[in-house]
């Protein structure tokens, strides 16, 4: 049997309807046909991940990732 891969955007969809606290995880995973285990993990890897978002440095190098001639 495979494994399911998921994209990471339906992982964040999925994790941040977890963090909003709107529905039970229970319920997220019945939804979305994802176990909750995973569900908690992708919650705990973008609650972790978030800061990053707002890093600088990180700015300037995706930008010259995508700009260098």
């Amino acid at each position: 049997m495979k494994r399911k891969r998921y994209t990471k955007e339906f992982k964040a969809k999925v994790a941040l309807e977890a963090i909003k606290g709107q529905k039970t995880v229970n319920e997220i995973a019945s939804e979305f046909g994802v176990h909750t285990s995973q569900i908690n993990d992708w919650k705990r890897q973008l609650l972790t991940g978030m800061p990053q978002v707002f890093d600088r440095q990180g700015e300037r190098r995706e930008a010259g990732r995508f700009f260098r001639l």
